[in-house]
C-alpha cells in the first residue's frame, strides 16, 4: 500500500541523534522518564500520547502509541474515546479562533 510516509522509518528514529549524540541522549533519557508510571499510569500516559498524536497528526506517533496503548492494556473503545477527546479539543480550538475573524471583520467593516 502506498503511503505518504514510510512506516519502516519509525524504526530509524534514533538515527536523528547521529548529528548531535549528546542532545539525543538527553532527549532519550527525558522521554523515557516521561512515560514511566507516576501520578499517571503508563496506560494513561500512552492514551494521552495517542490523543496528542492525532491532534498533531503525526502518523509515526499514531502507530507507536496505538501499539503502546495496546501493550499497556488499553482497548479499542478507550483509544477511540481518546481520539474523540483530541478531536473535540482541536475542533474547539479552531472554532474559538473564529472570534479573531469576527474581531477583524468588525474592525474592517465598521
Amino acid at each position: 500500500m502506498d503511503t505518504y510516509y514510510n512506516p519502516k522509518d519509525l524504526g530509524k528514529f534514533s538515527e536523528i541523534g547521529e548529528g548531535a549524540p549528546e542532545l539525543w541522549k538527553k532527549f532519550s533519557e527525558w522521554y523515557g522518564a516521561v512515560f514511566k508510571a507516576g501520578a499517571l499510569s503508563e496506560r494513561e500516559k500512552a492514551l494521552i500520547a495517542l490523543a496528542v498524536s492525532h491532534a498533531v497528526q503525526c502518523p509515526y506517533c499514531i502507530d507507536a502509541f496505538t501499539e503502546a496503548s495496546l501493550e499497556k492494556g488499553a482497548d479499542l473503545e478507550q483509544m477511540t474515546e481518546a481520539v474523540h477527546v483530541a478531536s473535540a479539543i482541536r475542533g474547539g480550538a479552531s472554532l474559538v479562533h473564529g472570534v479573531q475573524m469576527k474581531n477583524v471583520n468588525e474592525k474592517l467593516t465598521m
